[in-house]
């Protein structure tokens, strides 16, 4: 049995989650990025408001955290490593760490300053992202190149799985997807609730700055393959560079899962709040076994089911 880890990005984050990573199993950890944080993980994660935890400052270094605990604790009762991991938009850095590519504070600054970044980023002037029901990435390629041809600003931001493309781009060019979804061979367009154009242009603000961030930091050798959302192969090279690049190019994650799959990973195992990327392999990976591991029962059950 091959398994591959899969860890959520921003988005998966609620208020309540992880509650059961706050004990004493764990509190090294948590104190140890409260210190880094200089703000309270247990408070923002378990009290909010929501609104608090929403914002992608507060919300990228919470899933991080709290996704890496929980692979700790689900790592110590298996008898093997994965072979390989990949991880969505932010989720990446925690597949990095749990391969021992970055450590956790690294991992946990980098994250903390790539979500200040594109907060930033995403305050400079209004944009937002819609989810494209139903199209395929030809069509949403199709569609961004027209808006962009006639002077609108729109890409394609994420690839997800099977019918779960995403463009960003400038409010006007997002209302626009949506008003016209219908005459564009778009099922229907749902705007999403982010705080900007994520993995767009808009982004080159925030990738300066995690450039000089990243720059800082000494990344290790990978004890698993770790599979790259601009890449959707297994990161070799400057990984530093590629997450750099990962903040203005679209997230591959639907090649990413596929790729895994056709090079032998028959298992994935979803780590972390949520439950989103389980089903995204589902979709793109429909002959693998999807396992996902966010509770005490759940980590029980998927120990179980790797130990056969």
């Amino acid at each position: 049995m091959n398994y591959a880890l899969l860890f959520p990005g921003q988005g998966a984050q609620y208020v309540g989650m992880g509650s059961h990573l706050f004990e004493a199993d764990h509190r090294l950890l948590v104190d140890r990025a409260d210190e880094l944080l200089g703000w309270s993980l247990k408070q923002m994660c378990l009290d909010g408001p929501e609104d608090a935890l929403t914002r992608t400052e507060h919300a990228q270094p919470a899933l991080y955290a709290l996704a890496f605990a929980q692979w700790e604790a689900f790592s110590k009762r298996l008898p093997t490593l994965p072979v390989a991991a990949a991880g969505h938009s932010l989720g990446e850095y925690t597949a990095l760490t749990a391969a021992g590519v970055l450590s956790f504070d690294d991992g946990l600054r980098l994250v903390a300053k790539r979500g200040q970044a594109m907060a930033a980023a995403a305050d400079r002037e209004p944009s937002a992202m819609a989810a494209l029901l139903g199209a395929s990435p030809d069509v949403a390629e199709a569609i961004a190149a027209e808006r962009r041809e006639s002077g609108g600003r729109l890409w394609v931001a994420n690839l997800n799985a099977p019918g779960q493309v995403v463009v960003a781009g400038g409010e006007p060019d997002i209302d626009w997807v949506v008003d016209n979804a219908r005459d564009l061979r778009v099922r229907r367009a749902v705007k999403l609730n982010v705080a900007g154009a994520f993995h767009t242009p808009f982004m080159a603000p925030a990738a300066r700055e995690l450039a000089s961030a990243v720059a800082e930091v000494a990344f290790g050798t990978a004890r698993f393959d770790v599979y790259g959302n601009v890449t959707a192969a297994p990161l070799v090279g400057s990984v530093g560079d590629t997450l750099v690049e990962q903040l203005t190019s679209p997230v591959r994650f639907e090649e990413s899962l596929a790729n895994m799959a056709e090079a032998g990973v028959d298992v994935f195992v979803h780590v972390g709040p949520g439950d989103v990327t389980a089903g995204m392999a589902k979709r793109s990976a429909p002959s693998a076994e999807v396992l996902i591991v966010n509770d005490p029962a759940s980590l029980e059950a998927a120990v179980d089911r790797l130990a056969l």
